[in-house]
């Protein structure tokens, strides 16, 4: 090998060999700093693609998981104010049946029926004033405090309910379409149910003084709908549980394969740091030594 001062092969190799070291270091370090394989489109990029695909997919999914509960703690409110109307029925039914009974007087009647009053006005203060995040549930209530709309609460009108990350997913919920080929009205039964007017809300001829049983069959047909209403949003409210576990187990999987795409292999990020390093010092040393040769030059004209 002839001895040159312009080109020194030894050099050139020992220069090249320390760059290479140095790019590999600096992109182990940076895995390493950030816990990510794929930094740029760089590093894969048909990895970053399916990476970002996943991502866009988990961020759905987690969306769409507060949306499922969100939508159960509706559904939820609203049943557990049926739940009170249940109740409330109950008693006026014992409150008929007792007045039926000719052992009562008029003065007892009149104490039966002043107390079913009360309870008629109960009725209305929760069918219309149950709400949720602001807006009505079951009917609506005017700003006048009398008239009220039965099918302007959330529950008078199909509702949907965005249960994952594509359009497509999605729960409808209509109460005003049910049973066989969608031809039940729930609301509109549970507005003849309660015989609602322009102005006032509750059961309807519901009159206990006279002493008859049709106060009875009223409040049973009122308990009938406000049951099937109660069923439909029960059914609803255990299809959204279900959802939510299917939904927690696809992200959690959907995750997973993110991972492995884009997660950093800390074992094997942290062996190439070392072993860059020690190569770009042992680089760094022979080009040291590469440059020391061109002195031998000067030696031949001493």
């Amino acid at each position: 090998m002839a001895l040159s001062i312009f080109t020194s092969g030894a050099a050139m190799s020992s220069t090249n060999a320390l760059n290479k070291s140095n790019s590999i270091l600096s992109t182990a370090m940076e895995r390493l700093g950030t816990g990510k394989r794929i930094n740029s489109a760089a590093d894969d990029a048909a990895g970053l693609q399916i990476a970002t695909r996943l991502q866009g997919q988990v961020n759905g999914m987690g969306v769409a998981q507060r949306n499922v509960s969100d939508a159960t703690a509706m559904l939820q409110s609203a049943e557990g104010a049926f739940d009170e109307v249940t109740n409330i029925l109950y008693r006026m039914k014992d409150l008929a049946t007792q007045a039926a009974n000719d052992t009562n007087g008029t003065n007892e009647r009149d104490a039966l029926q002043a107390e079913s009053d009360e309870l008629n006005k109960e009725l209305k203060n929760i069918l219309t004033q149950t709400k949720f995040g602001g807006e009505s549930l079951i009917f609506s209530m005017g700003t006048n405090g009398t008239t009220f709309t039965v099918d302007g609460g959330k529950l008078g009108k199909e509702m949907a309910f965005q249960i994952g990350a594509d359009k497509s997913e999605s729960l409808k919920l209509d109460l005003t379409k049910q049973g066989t080929g969608g031809t039940t009205d729930l609301m509109d039964k549970l507005d003849k149910a309660f015989g609602f007017t322009t102005t006032t809300a509750g059961v309807a001829a519901i009159n206990l003084s006279t002493g008859s049983g049709a106060a009875i069959d009223t409040i049973t047909t009122a308990l009938d709908t406000v049951g099937t209403v109660r069923s439909t949003l029960g059914a609803n409210i255990n299809r959204l549980g279900h959802t939510s576990a299917n939904l927690a187990n696809m992200k959690d999987n959907t995750t997973l394969a993110l991972g492995n795409i884009r997660d950093a292999d800390f074992a094997s990020e942290a062996t190439n740091m070392t072993r860059n390093q020690m190569l770009a010092q042992t680089s760094m040393s022979m080009l040291k030594q590469a440059n020391s040769m061109s002195g031998m030059v000067m030696s031949l004209l001493g």
